[in-house]
């Protein structure tokens, strides 16, 4: 038997009182482990580019290419276990210990891996808490600087069958800090590239519903003028808000999103007059940063939004560039009847994805629009309306649809040539008149411009496949994720077109099988041709079929007109595919 001998990043788990959760229901037990790999743990391992060495019954080895990916990993995967098991009684609660480490390992010819490397991993595994990841000091050297983290410094540690010490680290991941160390352990947060924030739903305390999205439209506007800074991560907004309406714990939640400070907050509207609270919190202790309450008139509004930016800013200093400072008291708008206007439209916006949501939120834009015609985001986001209306065909033939938008984005850049989402916008626009190099271009641009904005790099992830920059796309996607810990499905469809067109076939099909399983019927298209162009037709028929069963008006005609390539000879190929797999041409 041969063998070669490599450095290599290893992951090793297993669950907490498998035993015991066996004995008490062996079927029941065994039936939630399969689903959580099918649907959660190998999934999130394929996207990491993880490669499952042998499992354990109840455990399982895993070899990364870089130690972030494994960390990334199982961070993911903890973070998930929370989420699954609220509201499962404690005493039946699947949880897993995890361990991480950077070491020399020997590869068997069958792909098995043995040695010290292999070893400290599973060791590493056995001293950590239930729900908990530790680190070996050679492990967490690698990512201290890449990735941000809170970790406790357990002190050296002697681990068994291990001849040295070793320095061990643990994640705070999950709402907890992931192990249980010493008591002269020291706490050690690891030094982060850039401080990382998460601006959580402010409480509406007017005691009317209707104020709502009065309230979630100011967190919004302070979250994405935030995103607009280079030195600082903006938690994106959809992953906050899964706190909506929730008793929060400002430690667990930070933890839960990848944050170190968390500002929050509450609103009351009366009349003209609206009170205001804000206050920043480090999560690491649970210090009061800064706080402030503001009682002033409806129209001071954005100069509350202005303070509380600047103030963020300064608290967390971040240094900024001159294009940072002016685009830091960045509004939508100044008249705040258009305001208002514009938070109800982000309201429905942030529904669904269809015709008659998005209807109602472009009605409110246009009303947005008619009070500020000279607003450079209202004109950027009714362009971005009739976009999405040219794709998908809701309300006018595409070319009237296409010089709607042209009109809007047109504006949008004469009132401000600055304005990211106008260039997102001018990015399509180049997309559909296939001038893919300049689409790349606005599409870069806007990443420049909202470098903390999630949807922004998960758009530009799309414009950078359809034009050949599929492993920059995949960048991007994978950007848009790290922004949005609970990110929204779709980005799962960039990302396996990313993964897809850039040879990454086995990892866009775990993207593919979780963007369905999140968003049932999506993602199965691509399926379809991926199984049928790697001979694996009776998959690629399998995924036709539930396509149809959960899309029953899909033609190949109809997905054909969405599609924009550079590569003309591999779109005909993937239409190939699709026929080859028995969907109707339509």
């Amino acid at each position: 038997m041969t063998e070669a001998r490599k450095l290599a990043a290893i992951l090793a788990a297993d669950v907490v009182g498998f035993s015991r959760l066996a004995g008490a229901d062996e079927e029941r037990t065994l039936a939630r482990l399969r689903a959580l790999r099918s649907d959660l743990i190998d999934p999130t391992i394929a996207v990491h580019r993880g490669r499952v060495v042998k499992r354990t019954g109840d455990g399982a080895l895993v070899e990364f290419r870089s130690v972030v990916d494994a960390v990334r990993c199982a961070v993911e995967i903890q973070n998930a276990m929370v989420e699954r098991n609220a509201g499962v009684k404690r005493d039946r609660r699947i949880k897993f210990r995890i361990g991480v480490h950077l070491g020399d390992v020997v590869e068997e010819s069958d792909g098995d891996l043995m040695g010290d490397g292999v070893n400290i991993a599973a060791r590493l595994e056995g001293v950590a808490e239930p729900g908990a990841i530790c680190l070996s000091e050679d492990a967490y050297r690698q990512v201290r600087a890449r990735l941000d983290l809170q970790v406790n410094d357990l002190g050296e540690r002697r681990l068994k069958n291990i001849a040295e010490p070793l320095r061990v680290y643990a994640l705070a991941v999950g709402g907890r800090t992931q192990a249980a160390p010493p008591a002269a352990a020291k706490l050690a947060p690891a030094a982060p590239e850039a401080p990382s924030i998460a601006v959580l739903p402010f409480q509406n305390l007017s005691g009317d519903a209707e104020d709502d999205f009065f309230c979630d439209g100011l967190v919004e506007d302070i979250i994405t003028t935030l995103s607009k800074l280079a030195g600082m991560k903006v938690i994106a907004r959809n992953s906050t808000f899964v706190f909506k309406g929730k008793p929060v714990d400002v430690r667990e939640a930070a933890s839960r999103l990848g944050a170190r400070y968390v500002l929050e907050g509450s609103v009351r509207r009366a009349g003209k007059r609206v009170r205001m609270t804000a206050q920043l919190i480090d999560a690491k202790d649970g210090a009061h940063l800064w706080a402030e309450r503001y009682d002033r008139s409806v129209d001071d509004i954005f100069a509350i939004q202005d303070e509380i930016t600047l103030v963020l800013a300064t608290e967390l200093q971040v240094k900024l560039t001159e294009g940072e400072q002016a685009r830091l008291r960045y509004m939508t708008t100044s008249n705040v009847e258009a305001w208002t206007e514009y938070a109800r439209g982000r309201a429905f916006m942030r529904e669904r994805v269809d015709k008659e949501t998005n209807g109602r939120a472009l009605a409110h834009f246009q009303k947005a629009l008619t009070l500020d015609p000279n607003s450079a985001s209202l004109n950027a986001l009714v362009g971005f309306m009739r976009l999405l209306d040219a794709r998908f065909g809701w309300w006018d033939n595409r070319e009237a649809a296409l010089q709607k938008a042209q009109a809007r984005i047109d504006r949008a850049l004469e009132l401000d040539p600055d304005n990211a989402d106008a260039r997102m916008g001018l990015s399509f626009l180049r997309l559909w008149s296939e001038r893919f190099d300049e689409a790349v271009h606005e599409a870069r641009r806007a990443v420049e411009l909202a470098p903390g904005s999630a949807d922004t790099a998960d758009f530009a992830s799309l414009v950078l496949t359809s034009a050949g920059h599929a492993e920059e796309a995949a960048t991007l996607s994978e950007k848009a994720i790290a922004l949005s810990p609970n990110y929204p499905a779709v980005y799962l469809g960039g990302l396996g077109n990313a993964y897809h067109y850039a040879g990454r076939i086995e990892e866009a099909i775990a993207a593919f099988k979780e963007y369905h399983a999140r968003s049932p019927g999506f993602g199965l298209v691509d399926l379809a041709i991926i199984y049928q162009e790697n001979g694996r037709p009776s998959e690629a028929r399998q995924a036709a079929q539930a396509l149809m069963a959960a899309r029953k008006t899909f033609t190949i005609a109809s997905w054909a007109k969405t599609q924009f390539r550079r590569d003309k000879a591999r779109l005909a190929a993937d239409l190939e595919a699709l026929r080859a797999a028995g969907l109707p041409e339509g």
